[in-house]
C-alpha cells in the first residue's frame, strides 16, 4: 500500500505538478518577458507574441501534464481545450484546476484510448466530455477555494509582515529544493499583486505582493545558498547549476545529511522578513516568477518587470536606489554571505563534513 502510494503522489505531485509549471513557463512567464521587451521602442511586435503565449497558458499547462503521465497523442492534443475550459472557469484557481482537472481527463482518456476501431472519435470526445465537465462543474468552486486561501495569506501578510514574511520564504523555498514545483504552487495561490483574487481589492493586492517578495527571497536563499555553499566541492559548474539552473540538485545530499539544509532555510528565515518589512519587496510580476528564484534570474526579472507595469506604479510610486540596493541584497548578496556564515559554524562543529555537499555525476 505504501509503495503504491508513493507511486502516485510522484506521478501526480511532483511530475504532473513539475510539467504544469514548464508549460506556464513556456506561455505565460516567456510571454510576459517577451511583453517587457515590447516596450523597447521599435520592438513593440514581440508584444502581439507576449500576449498570444499568455494566452495560452491552460492548454500548455495541460497539455504538459498529460504528456507527464504519458498519454497517448489524442489525449494529449484533447486536453489543450480541456487546459483551455479549466483555466478560464477556475478564475483566480485556474492554474490548480488544471492540474486536477487535466490529471482527471488524462486519466480516463487512456482509459479508453486504443480500445476501439473508431478511437480517433472516442478517445477526444471521452476526454473531453470529462474534462469539459469537470470544468463547468468543479473549476469554480476551486478558484473560490484557492481565492480564500489568497485571502488569507494577503491578510495575514499585511497583518504580520514579520511572521509572514519568515514563513512564507521558509516554506517556498523549501519546495523550491524539494522535487515539487514551487513556482506551480505560487502560481496556483496567485503570489502576487497581478493575481486575478487581487485585481478587485487593492489590500489583498498588496498582500499577495509581499507575499511573492518573501517567496523571491526564500527561493533565492536557496539556489544561491546552495551554489556558494558547496563550491569548494562543486567549482563553477556546482556554482553555475544550482544558483542559475536548481538547488533541487543537494536533495540526494539532504537525504544523506540534513544539517546541510540548515544554513540556507535559516537565511531564507532572515531574507523573507527583510524583504516584507525593509525593502518592501513586492511582486507585480507573474505569480510563476515567486517561486522561480534564480533559476534563469526570473524571480528578480520577475520583481523588475513588475515595476514597470502601472499597477505599481499606481498603488507604490517610482522605483528608487533603494528597491535596487534591496533586490540585489536581498536575492544575491546575503543569501550567499548569510550561507557562508553558517556553513561555516556547522562545518567547526562538524554537523557539516567536507564532501557532504559533492553534487552527484
Amino acid at each position: 500500500m505504501k509503495a503504491v502510494l508513493k507511486k502516485y503522489a510522484k506521478r501526480y505531485f511532483i511530475d504532473a505538478m513539475g510539467a504544469m509549471a514548464l508549460g506556464l513557463f513556456a506561455s505565460l512567464l516567456i510571454g510576459t518577458i517577451f511583453n517587457a521587451l515590447g516596450m523597447i521602442p521599435g520592438l513593440s511586435i514581440l508584444t502581439k507574441i507576449g500576449k498570444g503565449a499568455q494566452g495560452v497558458a491552460g492548454p500548455a499547462m495541460a497539455v504538459a501534464i498529460a504528456v507527464s503521465l504519458k498519454a497517448s497523442p489524442l489525449v494529449v492534443y484533447s486536453c489543450a481545450a480541456v487546459g483551455a475550459l479549466a483555466n478560464t472557469s477556475g478564475g483566480a484557481g485556474g492554474p490548480l484546476a488544471v492540474l486536477f482537472i487535466a490529471i482527471i481527463a488524462a486519466e480516463v482518456g487512456m482509459l479508453v484510448s486504443k480500445k476501439t476501431k473508431i478511437d480517433i472519435l472516442v478517445t477526444p470526445f471521452v476526454t473531453l466530455l470529462v474534462g469539459g465537465l469537470l470544468s463547468i462543474w468543479c473549476a469554480p468552486y476551486i478558484g473560490e477555494a484557492v481565492g480564500l486561501i489568497s485571502d488569507l495569506i494577503a491578510f495575514a501578510m499585511t497583518q504580520q509582515p514579520l511572521v509572514m514574511g519568515i514563513l512564507v520564504s521558509m516554506i517556498v523555498g523549501i519546495a523550491l529544493t524539494l522535487p515539487i514545483s514551487s513556482a506551480a504552487i505560487c502560481a496556483a495561490l496567485g503570489l502576487s499583486a497581478v493575481s486575478v483574487a487581487a485585481a478587485t481589492d487593492p489590500s489583498s493586492a498588496t498582500g499577495l505582493a509581499m507575499a511573492g517578495g518573501a517567496a523571491v527571497a526564500g527561493c533565492c536563499a536557496q539556489m544561491v545558498g546552495f551554489a556558494v555553499m558547496s563550491f569548494k566541492e562543486n567549482k563553477w559548474g556546482g556554482l553555475v547549476s544550482q544558483g542559475i539552473g536548481t538547488s533541487m540538485l543537494q536533495m540526494p545530499n539532504i537525504i544523506h545529511n540534513p544539517r546541510i539544509w540548515i544554513p540556507t532555510i535559516l537565511t531564507s528565515a532572515i531574507t523573507g522578513p527583510l524583504a516584507t518589512c525593509v525593502f518592501k519587496m513586492q511582486m507585480y510580476g507573474e505569480a510563476i516568477n515567486s517561486g522561480m528564484g534564480t533559476c534563469g534570474l526570473l524571480g528578480p526579472i520577475g520583481i523588475v518587470l513588475g515595476w514597470f507595469s502601472d499597477a505599481y506604479k499606481t498603488a507604490v510610486g517610482a522605483v528608487g536606489a533603494m528597491d535596487w540596493i534591496g533586490l540585489a541584497l536581498i536575492c544575491f548578496i546575503l543569501p550567499a554571505g548569510l550561507t557562508l556564515l553558517f556553513s561555516e559554524l556547522l562545518y567547526k562543529i562538524k554537523w557539516i563534513k567536507p564532501g557532504d555537499l559533492t553534487l552527484p555525476e
